[in-house]
């Protein structure tokens, strides 16, 4: 064991290995580098000895630079309270760690001007791909980005911009909560979501919600965006005349999470008085009265996607730009019980 402090450890060059252990330092960054094969056995112990010794501790980000390679992957997440950015970007970091890849990632707190300023700090931290959840309005500099590193969409689109895309079939999400919707009894549904703010997968699951509850002669629904006046749209909802027993359909987590407040809020007999089902399956779900059925969306497996697919184009795959979607499970609850029994 060696005595140096932290502050001794930082500044020990190459040059004291080398010196410390009687050898140039070109063995030395042979022996910390690729190249440790072209050393005898005994250089490289007395260099493996020096550096435990001085307590070395190389710059790898100027070793990557160096041989025009750092390892690091970048990730723009448009909101990192949103508990499926959290999900997805743990499945990123996962399938990075395993390639041998880091992962940088960015919040831009859906804030345009983040956006762009966190796209130029990325690029200036020499990363080799990129990995984005993006607002969607900034294609010019996602283009450029492009053209200089293999570039990966997930969940939102950008129009025009030609690059592999993962994230969730939300046609069939949406056919997947009406069909069970459907079949427990709900005929009058009110789909809540976020506002939509040119996020593409918000204006699909709407634009798909509305297609299809129009097939549907004997269901009826609308459309609600959150925000202040959420509690009182609620119970106008509620109030107004039905054609049959009432449900929500939160187009995520967040939704999920402000309906219910604001269903609490007024006194709703959670799901006597109304059935709810969400997209996006959260922790807290099943603690809600009886749980709250949900359409699990595989977040891990879409973060090791996106992965995969940038690992392909950093291996040199020039294949045409795919989607690649995911399908969600049902994951019932006594949310949307109610009508069956």
């Amino acid at each position: 064991m060696n005595d140096f402090s932290a502050a001794q450890r930082s500044r020990v060059t190459m040059l004291d290995v080398a010196e410390h252990a009687g050898v140039s330092k070109a063995s030395v960054s042979r022996f910390i580098g690729d190249d440790r094969a072209l050393l005898s056995d005994a250089i490289a112990q007395r260099i493996e000895q020096s550096i435990a010794e001085l307590g070395y501790r190389p710059n790898q980000m100027a070793r990557g630079l160096k041989r025009g390679r750092t390892r690091l992957i970048g990730m723009l997440v448009a909101d990192i309270r949103n508990p499926y950015s959290i999900a997805v970007m743990h499945g990123v970091e996962t399938a990075c760690r395993r390639h041998g890849y880091s992962l940088v990632v960015c919040n831009t707190d859906r804030d345009d001007e983040q956006e762009r300023q966190h796209l130029a700090l990325l690029r200036s931290y020499n990363i080799e791909g990129l990995i984005v959840n993006t607002l969607g309005h900034h294609r010019d500099e996602l283009d450029e980005l492009k053209r200089e590193m293999p570039l990966v969409l997930v969940d939102r689109k950008v129009d025009g911009l030609d690059s592999d895309m993962v994230g969730l079939n939300n046609p069939l999400a949406i056919e997947m909560a009406l069909e069970h919707l459907q079949q427990r009894g709900y005929r009058d549904m009110l789909m809540v979501t976020e506002p939509y703010d040119g996020t593409s997968s918000r204006i699909e699951r709407v634009s798909s919600f509305q297609q299809q509850i129009g097939q549907r002669k004997d269901m009826r629904g609308a459309v609600l965006e959150t925000g202040p006046s959420l509690a009182n749209d609620l119970q106008t909802f509620l109030n107004t005349p039905a054609i049959g027993p009432k449900a929500l359909f939160c187009a995520n987590g967040v939704a999920a999470l402000a309906c219910t407040l604001a269903l609490r809020e007024f006194g709703c007999r959670l799901f006597e008085d109304v059935g709810l089902i969400a997209l996006d399956d959260l922790d807290w779900y099943p603690l809600v009265g009886s749980g709250i059925s949900a359409l699990a969306q595989p977040t891990a497996e879409i973060g090791a996607q996106a992965f995969e697919c940038l690992l392909k184009r950093l291996r040199g795959n020039d294949e045409a730009a795919r989607t690649v979607d995911f399908a969600p499970v049902l994951v019932e609850r006594g949310s949307t019980r109610s009508n069956a029994e």
